[in-house]
């Protein structure tokens, strides 16, 4: 008997938006202020809408095998390289974890009305080692358990707290009251122009002197980065060759919408000098909820919010980490990797990604400040990614020649040349995406440029070259095991 699917078509593109969006980047984009629709538009055309369009094609060819990217890159070229994008995309999301959770600590400090707890390192470290083993916990039940979740929290604590804002911002300048992104300081160059007349004007287009004015963009194109991630699902849909395409589509569509709404409700109602990357969000319902009596509500912002945030972070931690385990059952990882529970959850990975989780947040408790660190790795996990990215797309375009009649209920339109635009479209944003993540953005306060390209650039070296020898560690060991016929 065939095993009964657990999800539907919109639970999984729920689950993927879950992965996408998190509100802790709209304040990131608002501080762009009207320049925000030059990273949207980039981020959203020439990176979502491909990698969505490539990602479905794979995902429906192979929904049956399961194994998401670590599959698409392995049949387009070798396992070693199918390791290496798994690998990259499990790893950048681990050094994720501990900085969305910060996020949620730091909007359950608000919902109890103590925002000061926000910038405690004892309380976030404790908070988010606490949150993530509970989401792990949860992780354990099996993927029905976690769908539930992640599409209700993503609901709660996600789209509706973005509505609310984007409502709150329409309420705002109906009421008559005085739209911030009109008064931005004449200083900030990069997002302002002042006339002749001394009169400052928002840029539409952002004002670029070097690659440092653009480097912001890496991050922004890290906010709509995991529409993918979910593909190892697949095959738990009752018809996942026709379903998958479409909970991709509908993943992109809401990302889209919450991401460009959401940012430039944010600008509207909080003054440029009070967008913080931290609590900007929780600022701006302060102040809109404040402006109408009505502060107490957000508190309950906070918690929703906290909410949707411990949502995505557990929609995370099913993803990458099946796809490791479809790793271990090729023989690219030790035996004991391949252990699953009852639920067929993989069990030894979570415990071991959980004690790394646990290690990187308890750097909140022993550091005096912990964000530029973060940033900076941040900043390394977005070049690992990016690199992921490129293999995906490589992937999408010589398969179409490797494996012409290998079925694919959906295709990229327009045949091999269609694939060639599309999905060489994508793989050039992220090249050039990724080039820009060796540049300081201007931005932000990261001390030396030397000092930070120096650890960026050494950092994806080491990282890069880990899944390689494992790898081909892997291979000598199995092939000692193995006796010769």
């Amino acid at each position: 008997m065939a095993k009964r699917k657990n999800i539907t078509t919109t639970q999984l593109a729920l689950m993927t938006a879950a992965a996408v969006i998190s509100l802790r980047g709209l304040p990131m984009m608002a501080q762009e202020e009207l320049t925000m629709f030059f990273y949207i538009f980039f981020a959203t055309f020439l990176f979502l809408i491909p990698a969505a369009l490539v990602g479905a094609e794979l995902g429906s060819a192979f929904a049956d095998r399961g194994g998401g990217v670590y599959t698409w890159v392995k049949e387009a070229f070798n396992r070693h390289l199918g390791f290496s994008a798994i690998f990259l995309q499990w790893i950048q999301n681990v050094v994720w974890y501990p900085t969305v959770l910060g996020f949620a600590a730091a909007s359950i400090a608000y919902m109890i009305g103590v925002p000061a707890l926000a910038q405690n390192g004892l309380y976030v470290g404790l908070f988010s080692i606490a949150m993530y083993w509970c989401a792990t916990l949860v992780t354990l039940r099996g993927t029905s358990a976690i769908s539930g979740i992640t599409s209700k929290g993503f609901l709660i604590g996600t789209v509706l707290p973005g509505v609310v804002v984007i409502v709150m911002a329409v309420i705002w300048m109906a009421g008559g009251n005085e739209i911030a992104l009109k008064e931005i300081p004449a200083g900030v160059s990069q997002i302002v122009n002042v006339d002749a007349a001394q009169h400052v004007h928002p840029r539409l287009f952002p004002h670029i002197t070097g690659m440092s004015d653009i480097a912001f963009l890496a991050g922004i194109l890290l906010l709509f980065a995991g529409v993918e991630v979910h593909a190892v699902h697949a095959p738990e849909l009752a018809k996942p060759q026709t379903q998958f395409p479409r909970a991709m589509f509908l993943a992109a569509l809401i990302s889209f919408g919450l991401f460009t709404l959401g940012a430039l409700a944010v600008a509207i109602i909080t003054p440029y000098d009070q967008i913080n990357l931290q609590s900007g969000l929780f600022t701006t319902f302060q102040i809109a909820f404040e402006r109408y009596h009505v502060g107490w509500l957000s508190n309950v912002m906070g918690l929703l919010v906290a909410f949707g945030a411990l949502a995505g972070v557990m929609s995370w931690i099913s993803g990458p980490s099946r796809g490791l385990l479809w790793t271990a059952r090729d023989g690219a990882l030790p035996c004991f990797l391949q252990k699953t529970n009852k639920n067929g959850v993989q069990l030894n990975i979570l415990i071991i990604q959980g004690c790394i989780v646990t290690l990187l947040s308890s750097l909140y408790i022993v550091m005096d400040d912990v964000s530029v660190a973060f940033f900076l790795l941040s900043a390394l996990t977005v070049g690992l990614y990016l690199i992921m990215y490129m293999m995906m797309y490589a992937a999408g375009i010589r398969l179409r020649y490797t494996q012409p009649k290998l079925i694919r209920s959906y295709r990229v339109p327009g045949g091999n040349t269609g694939m060639w635009l599309i999905g060489g479209v994508g793989f050039l944003a992220v090249l050039f995406s990724f080039i820009v993540t060796f540049f300081p953005p201007s931005q932000l306060p990261v001390g030396s440029p030397a000092t930070y390209t120096w650890l960026v650039v050494t950092g994806t070296a080491v990282f890069l070259a880990i899944p390689f020898i494992i790898s081909f560690a892997m291979d000598k060991r199995n092939a000692r095991r193995t006796p010769e016929a």
